[in-house]
């Protein structure tokens, strides 16, 4: 049984801990307004510009349409690009989208093809590691940055399709959060290279519709864009589950940790009770000797 000196010293140190997570906890919830309204602002622009390719994908095909939209012509190497965040104390976050890009690369390699990871944040590097030792890329590191941006977004999407125009992958896979609440954030895994025509496309209405320059100049500026834009939403995406994670986690923690130290209180009380009691017998049991 522990001491008394012990049991107080568990107190306070969890005590202190409640303070650390309770504090994080009001710091997450500060950041994450800021972080949901980005993350939401960003979707219609995604959505209009994918759009706006379908309008145009229908009116290129074949040798004329870019090798962006075309591809390879093959699916044998696939691309996992695997958006994690730089901290931990955010849940199940990070275990959630290496579960989903684990259970992606399994499944095609039981098809027969080749996985390559592309790693974004420093969470997921260890586990993935340990599940893919020889099947791990090229890593992106955004925790030099306060808020990894467009900019970020710009660089990896550069080097994605640097990657691709060089010939190491087929196809390109994107796995990140789609935020809803703080309690939920969806792992979703996305083709991004080539990129997909989308599957409500607009019909044919008849129209005339002149384009300058041509669809195909049109469709190779926009289609980097597009890949940007994608990776963009990614990393808005898991700034707010980071944020909405941490919040749900450290309000379980402070919960939590506010139980031990109730239980520990009354463990406490009743081994000080003891003592005094059996003190007290000692006392009295002396005064009667006499």
């Amino acid at each position: 049984m522990a001491s008394l000196k012990e049991l107080k010293g568990r107190i306070t140190s969890v005590k202190s801990t409640q303070k650390i997570t309770k504090a994080k906890q009001m710091v997450a919830a500060a950041k994450l307004r800021k972080a949901q309204a980005r993350a939401e602002a960003a979707r219609p622009y995604a959505e209009r510009l994918a759009a706006v390719m379908a309008s145009l994908a229908t009116k290129v095909s074949g040798d004329n349409a870019p090798r962006l939209l075309a591809g390879t012509g093959s699916d044998k190497r696939h691309l996992l690009v695997v958006v994690n965040t730089d901290k931990g104390l955010c849940g199940g976050l990070n275990s959630n989208l290496v579960r989903a890009a684990t259970a992606k690369a399994r499944e095609l390699k039981t098809a027969g093809k080749d996985v390559e990871f592309y790693l974004v944040g420093r969470k997921g590097r260890a586990p993935l590691r340990r599940n893919f030792p020889n099947e791990i890329g090229n890593q992106f590191d955004t925790s030099q940055v306060r808020e990894p941006g467009y900019e970020e977004a710009e660089r990896i999407a550069d080097e994605v399709i640097a990657m691709f125009e060089a010939g190491k992958f087929d196809v390109a896979h994107l796995v990140y959060p789609i935020f809803k609440s703080a309690l939920a954030q969806d792992p979703t895994i996305q083709q991004i290279v080539p990129v997909p025509a989308p599957a409500d496309a607009p019909a044919d209405t008849g129209a005339v519709v002149e384009y300058e320059p041509d669809e195909e100049a049109i469709l190779e500026e926009l289609l980097p864009r597009y890949v940007k834009t994608q990776i963009f939403g990614a990393l808005l995406e898991i700034a707010a589950s980071e944020q909405g994670a941490s919040m749900t986690a450290m309000d379980n923690a402070t919960r939590n940790a506010g139980e031990l130290i109730q239980k520990l209180t009354i463990q406490y009380n009743r081994s000080r009770q003891a003592a005094i009691t059996t003190e007290l017998i000692e006392i009295i049991a002396g005064a009667e000797a006499l």
